[in-house]
């Protein structure tokens, strides 16, 4: 596995980022799942990146990214984590929690102080990596009507 910084809207990024909303609609439960493409210059350096994952044949089968969206509480670089998804015949080996661990050096490097995530209560898989990755729940820091659970993390 290794990772590959794109443009969110590459061809290769706007399939994956479609599978992702699409598992995401198909398994929402409480309403209706709303899809909110991202800005690509949200995740252009330095305001933040994108990455795709490739597998050891070179397929792609995930992403994620990283985007400034402030300052924190004590007036230091706030960065958000998006779209964090991989392809189901990824799951169990561990590259979640990679691809995670990889977005917080990129967000450490671009000189963040903490990094942000929100997600839902129905995606168990999701908030138990967060959760053993060091993330604690915060109140609402967005109005994202897909999220139940919001996330942080301090990395300095």
């Amino acid at each position: 596995m290794r990772f590959e910084a794109a443009a969110v809207d590459s061809p290769d990024a706007q399939r994956m980022l479609t599978e992702y909303f699409t598992s995401r609609e198909l398994g929402f439960v409480g309403g209706e799942y709303r899809v909110v493409h991202p800005d690509p210059a949200m995740f252009e350096t330095p305001a933040g990146v994108f990455l795709l994952v490739r597998d050891e044949d070179e397929r792609v089968v995930g992403c994620g990214g990283i985007r400034r969206i402030g300052d924190d509480e004590q007036g230091q670089p706030r960065y958000e984590v998006k779209h964090l998804w991989l392809r189901e015949e990824t799951r169990g080996r561990g590259w979640g929690r990679a691809l995670l661990a990889e977005l917080e050096v990129r967000a450490g490097a671009f000189g963040a102080a903490t990094v942000v995530l929100d997600t839902n209560d129905t995606l168990t898989a999701a908030g138990a990596l967060y959760r053993s990755s060091g993330y604690t729940s915060v109140p609402p820091y967005n109005d994202n009507v897909n999220a139940t659970t919001w996330y942080a993390k301090r990395l300095a």
